[in-house]
C-alpha cells in the first residue's frame, strides 16, 4: 500500500474518552470502596459473632448507608473546593489581562515559542487570541492552569456518582445475607467474583490488561477482608 493511498483512506475522524469529567473517578472509587469496605466489615463481623447473626446484616446495612453518604459528602466538598479554586484563579487571570493586556499577550507568545512556534507566528497567534478578551482568557487558563474554564467538574455529578456506586458495591457482599444465607461463604464468593469483575472493567479505561487489573483488585480486597476477619476473631469473643 502506497503512502498516498494510506493518506486517502484516513478520514481524520477519531474520538477520545472523557478524562477530565467529574464522574469517572468518584464512580470507580465509590464502587471499589463500597465493595471492599463492606466486604471487610461483614467478614470482620462474621469472625467476631455467630455466623448468620442478625448483627452482620445490621452492620452491613449501616456500613452501606454511612459509607454512601460519607463518600457523597466528601466528593461534593472536594470537587466543589477544587471548582471554587479554579474559578478564583480564572478571575486572577481575567484581571491580569484587563490591567496588563500587552504583557499578557507577550507572555502568551512566549508560551507558544517555548512549544516550538517561530517568534513571528507566535506573536500573530497571541495577537489573534487577544483580539477577543474572552478567547484570550480561555487560552491563558488552558496554557497556565491546564484546565478548560468551560468544562469544570461538577460537585453534584461527583457526589451522585460516588453515592450510587458505593451503595451498589456495598450491597454485593450483603445481598446473600438479605436472601437468607447463614454463612459467610456465599458473600465471600460473590464479593471475590465482583472484585475481579470490577477490576477487569476498570481496565477498559486504563492501559492495564483485564486479567492484571482484575487480579490486583481481587488480591487487595481479599486481603483487606481476611485481615478484618482475623481482627474480628481476636476481638469478638472478648466483647461478646
Amino acid at each position: 500500500m502506497t503512502e498516498s493511498s494510506t493518506s486517502a483512506e484516513y478520514s481524520g475522524d477519531h474520538t477520545h474518552r472523557d478524562v477530565t469529567g467529574g464522574w469517572l473517578r468518584p464512580a470507580v472509587f465509590g464502587a471499589m470502596d463500597g465493595l471492599v469496605s463492606n466486604f471487610a466489615l461483614i467478614a470482620g463481623m462474621d469472625g467476631g459473632t455467630d455466623s448468620g447473626s442478625n448483627f452482620i446484616v445490621l452492620a452491613g446495612l449501616a456500613g452501606l448507608a454511612a459509607g454512601a453518604f460519607s463518600m457523597a459528602a466528601g466528593e461534593y466538598t472536594s470537587v466543589a473546593s477544587q471548582r471554587e479554586l479554579a474559578r478564583a484563579e480564572i478571575e486572577v487571570e481575567r484581571r491580569a489581562i484587563q490591567r496588563h493586556p500587552t504583557d499578557e499577550e507577550r507572555e502568551l507568545s512566549e508560551t507558544y515559542q517555548q512549544k516550538g512556534l517561530d517568534p513571528e507566528l507566535a506573536d500573530k497567534v497571541a495577537q489573534q487570541f487577544h483580539a477577543d478578551p474572552e478567547q484570550a482568557l480561555e487560552e491563558h487558563v488552558r496554557e497556565e492552569l491546564g484546565i478548560d474554564p468551560n468544562d469544570l467538574p461538577s460537585p453534584v455529578v461527583a457526589a451522585g456518582s460516588s453515592f450510587v456506586c458505593f451503595a451498589v458495591g456495598a450491597l454485593i457482599p450483603l445481598l446473600p445475607y438479605l436472601l437468607g444465607a447463614s454463612s459467610v461463604l456465599p458473600s465471600l464468593i460473590m464479593s471475590l467474583t465482583a472484585l475481579f469483575i470490577c477490576g477487569a472493567v476498570v481496565s477498559r479505561v486504563t492501559s492495564r490488561s483485564w486479567w492484571y487489573s482484575g487480579l490486583r483488585q481481587l488480591i487487595l480486597g481479599g486481603t483487606a477482608a481476611a485481615l478484618t476477619y482475623f481482627v474480628g476473631t481476636l476481638v469478638g469473643p472478648g466483647i461478646g
